[in-house]
């Protein structure tokens, strides 16, 4: 089977989807990004490929550039949807409409892909990048109502987009995102109970979407076994961010703990030696790092969460962007973690943070509660099944 792949070019993302082409390809099947020039997946496998599109800048920066950006790629996207090789389906990151709009008009099922929480609606739960807790009394019905129309207020470019191009390809009207979304199947890469509760439907959660390739601890990096050793990270894009790592470093240090600074290239080795931690890195192999820790302090982006919850380590989660504000209050609503706003951390306030985290033993005991997840290759076979079940479908019409 042919499966064009499309999702944003950013690293997050490639990687799941890498994971999952490399796993569909070592099965038989061919899949082909549709990508900007001068992007690809993370992986050489010759059964997946790279259908090039000039697609213009890829966004990044703070969240209303990314938004305008996104909806500029969209809008790019399904124009090229005459221009695009023929193929039997299509997995589609759920932030990115194109892909259920391109689906729908070309009659392809579609397995959508939530690299972030998933965005698709249900009683009580709050839009991703909003921090509220799941509420599905009328209080959070009518909070959650007013947050759905902030969002469409400042994602109104991108669904006018969306609006467009569904009349252009003669679809009924679809208005939004979410109209946008899979309802056949959507892999999620929430551990498995991690999401607020939900009513059954097309998600399936999956944990992260990984290749099967793992990098040892760094040879010259030697923690102290008799003190907590903490993993501090921002994510690939919030690494610049040199005061607050600054801040939590310090907390650590107070607290008596050796900390890991990983900064994604964010730094100058002149802001990087001024943080005061025990070792700094421009990059690490996270996996192996998490094996290790006692704590991980963290953006609160799903990738790390999702890493660290794996392993049983608790977190202090500070969010910045995105969808980082929910995934903060799901660790607050499981109990593995504690949330600190950023605009009011302090050096005394993360200390304690710190120390209540490294030695109330509950937060380690509920984090190892979630275990490792079904994983890339439980993905593939969902998917599998999936397009088995559309094909099934269409014959019987």
């Amino acid at each position: 089977m042919h499966i064009a792949a499309f999702c944003p070019p950013y690293a997050s993302h490639l990687r799941a989807f890498s994971a999952l082409a490399e796993a569909l390809a070592a099965r038989g099947h061919r899949v082909t990004f549709v990508l900007p020039q001068g992007r690809g997946p993370d992986t050489d496998h010759p059964g997946v490929e790279v259908h090039h599109l000039d697609l213009g800048a890829t966004g990044g920066g703070d969240q209303l550039r990314a938004i305008a950006s996104s909806a500029a790629r969209t809008d790019l996207l399904c124009r090229a949807a005459g221009r695009l090789p023929d193929v039997d389906a299509i997995l589609g990151d759920q932030t990115e409409p194109a892909a259920g709009l391109i689906a729908a008009h070309r009659g392809l099922p579609l397995i959508g892909v939530a690299c972030a929480l998933p965005l698709d609606p249900a009683p009580g739960v709050p839009l991703p990048f909003l921090g509220w807790p799941y509420d599905p009394g009328p209080r959070g019905l009518r909070r959650n109502a007013g947050g759905d129309r902030v969002a469409d207020w400042i994602l109104r470019r991108h669904n006018a987009v969306i609006r467009d191009w569904s009349a252009r390809f003669g679809l009924p009207l679809r208005e939004r995102m979410t109209d946008c979304l899979s309802d056949l199947l959507t892999l999620s890469q929430t551990l498995p109970g991690f999401d607020f509760p939900r009513p059954p439907g097309p998600i399936v959660e999956t944990g992260p979407l990984r290749r099967a390739v793992r990098q040892p601890f760094p040879a010259d990096i030697h923690p102290d076994p008799d003190r907590p050793f903490v993993y501090l990270s921002l994510g690939t894009v919030q690494g610049h961010r040199v005061r607050m790592l600054r801040l939590l470093s310090e907390a650590c240090r107070r607290a008596g703990a050796q900390v890991l600074v990983c900064h994604a290239g964010g730094l100058s080795p002149r802001a990087a030696a001024a943080l005061n931690a025990t070792w700094v890195r421009d990059f690490v192999p996270q996996e192996a790092v998490l094996d290790r820790a006692d704590l991980c302090i963290t953006h609160a982006g799903l990738n790390t969460a999702m890493e660290a919850l794996m392993r049983g380590v608790p977190m202090l989660a500070v969010p910045i962007a995105f969808d980082q504000p929910g995934v903060a209050a799901r660790l607050d609503h499981h109990g593995v973690a504690l949330r600190q706003n950023r605009r009011t951390l302090t050096v005394d306030g993360a200390e304690r943070q710190i120390r209540r985290l490294l030695h109330d033993p509950a937060f380690r005991t509920r984090a190892r509660a979630f275990g490792p997840g079904p994983g890339t290759a439980a993905a593939v076979d969902r998917i599998e099944a999936a397009l088995s079940q559309a094909q099934g479908l269409v014959a019987a019409q």
